[in-house]
């Protein structure tokens, strides 16, 4: 997280000292709006098991690169495509075990008997966006509205539990999806904006059973994306 805000810190003042130049330069006719992206996000699981409940506080950050194409001569309308690595967390009450087989058991935990209960994912990302925006060559702060679809590759994913006993860690189970994939909506006014990704497919494979169902779960994630040129 420190260094999450070091960088969102030194980012957004590069974006003050640019725009503060561009004021004074020729104007850009065939301007785009290639842009650096932060985001924070609370992350929610759809589709939960009837007695599974998250607690605490489940986060994700996000960040990359979105290269814009504009599509109409007044630049207004555009497809912007990216790269982005993305880490994410979710505080839940199933625990995941590795049986002596290699295989995975999942369970239901008694709140009163562990203190920490998570899973975590590391993904490469490709965003996807149609972008329409009121921005003009002079103009560099407008607002936007970017819906698109978000692709991610999880390189790590890592599961812990911690009670009165100690703790259990478990990395690279092969029972989570490697591909993610969902609909976004970034929408806003200038730096600031509401971010929302919606996963279309389960964060678990069809390997993962709970009481003989399998654990359908997709991934929510809402909160704040920042553009940086």
């Amino acid at each position: 997280m420190k260094l999450f805000l070091k960088i969102f810190i030194v980012l957004i003042s590069s974006q003050w000292c640019f725009s503060q130049e561009n004021n004074t330069s020729v104007v850009d006719s065939l301007y785009r709006e290639d842009q650096f992206y932060i985001g924070v996000t609370y992350n929610l699981l759809g589709n939960k098991p009837s007695d599974l409940s998250q607690s605490g506080f489940s986060t994700g950050l996000h960040f990359g690169f979105i290269k814009d194409m504009p599509l109409n001569e007044s630049r207004d309308v555009a497809i912007g495509i990216g790269l982005g690595y993305s880490i994410n967390s979710f505080n839940q009450n199933m625990q995941i075990n590795k049986e002596s087989n290699g295989s995975y058991s999942y369970t239901i935990l008694d709140g009163n008997t562990y203190s920490k209960n998570k899973f975590m994912s590391h993904l490469i990302e490709l965003p996807i966006e149609f972008r329409w925006r009121t921005s003009t060559p002079t103009e560099y702060r407008f607002w936007r509205i970017y819906t698109g679809f978000k692709v991610g590759y999880a390189i790590v994913n890592t599961t812990k539990f911690k009670d009165d006993s100690g703790s259990i860690k478990h990395r690279n189970i092969s029972d989570f999806n490697k591909l993610e994939y969902g609909f976004t909506l970034s929408a806003g006014y200038n730096t600031w904006n509401i971010y929302l990704y919606y996963g279309l497919n389960p964060v678990f494979s069809n390997k993962a059973v709970l009481e003989g169902d399998k654990i359908n779960m997709n991934a929510i994630k809402v909160g704040l994306m920042f553009y940086i040129l």
